[in-house]
């Protein structure tokens, strides 16, 4: 499945947030070394450059080829490698400061070992941040859920998309277990969208390409379809004609052992 960085930038300023968010709880100083893990367009690793000016090298890593020939086109000043989260000791390094990840890691299977690897990757007091969507049981998970598993499209779509979340009682065991000190929390965005095809638009650059990349032209033009006529029936306007699209997000920091 290939990965879209301009599609995924229509909503640079919402997308942008949750690591801005995060990056104020990181609470190191002049930390030098870092790493950014699903970097996608590198939209989160500017934002590590942006909190961090005297840092002395952040890499950011994604498994997409597409995004990190993008991301090298758009930030020729940064370093970016193909590396999969799957593989992290592949990178061949350790003893960074900060190992970041937004909105990557729901993407990547055994969180407990991801975790594990994460955490090796930093030095003594240096700091794990993660921010992964918790939005399944918001209105647009459950619409293209429903939608896959029903019987016009369940041979087509019923292996679509595999979740790799946990719960936030699992997070919490794996951390308890795994790491040093953690904290945890969450938010809950109130995103003001336009129209429903606005968050459609969203959605196909994340949630819906796993779906829409095993259909046709036609059928895939077909399932984009029922999913906006329910999006329609399930997000009311607002007054003034705007959308309010919730979308709660996870969060934890947490060093390594000492």
């Amino acid at each position: 499945m290939q990965w879209d960085s301009a599609a995924y930038l229509r909503f640079k300023a919402e997308r942008t947030q949750p690591s801005i968010d995060l990056v104020k709880r990181i609470d190191l100083e002049q930390p030098r070394k870092l790493l950014d893990v699903g970097c996608g367009p590198g939209n989160s690793t500017q934002v590590l450059a942006d909190a961090f000016p005297n840092a002395l090298r952040i890499i950011g890593i994604d498994s997409s080829p597409e995004m990190i020939e993008a991301v090298k086109d758009d930030h020729p000043d940064m370093e970016f490698r193909i590396c999969d989260a799957l593989n992290l000791p592949s990178l061949g390094e350790d003893g960074f400061d900060v190992v970041f990840s937004n909105a990557c890691i729901q993407w990547v299977p055994d969180h407990p070992r991801l975790i594990r690897d994460m955490l090796a990757l930093l030095r003594p007091g240096g700091m794990l941040a993660v921010q992964v969507p918790m939005n399944y049981q918001e209105p647009i998970h459950r619409i293209i859920g429903e939608l896959a598993a029903s019987d016009e499209w369940r041979a087509e779509l019923a292996s679509a998309r595999i979740f790799h979340t946990l719960s936030q009682e699992a997070y919490f065991d794996i951390l308890a277990a795994e790491a040093g000190q953690f904290q945890m929390w969450q938010i809950t965005y109130l995103h003001r969208m336009p129209s429903h095809e606005a968050i459609m638009d969203w959605y196909k650059s994340t949630g819906l390409r796993p779906y829409l990349s095993l259909l046709s032209g036609e059928r895939a033009a077909a399932f984009e379809q029922a999913v906006l006529e329910e999006v329609a029936a399930r997000y009311p306007k607002q007054g003034n004609g705007e959308i309010i699209f919730r979308f709660p997000r996870f969060f934890f920091t947490a060093t390594p052992k000492a």
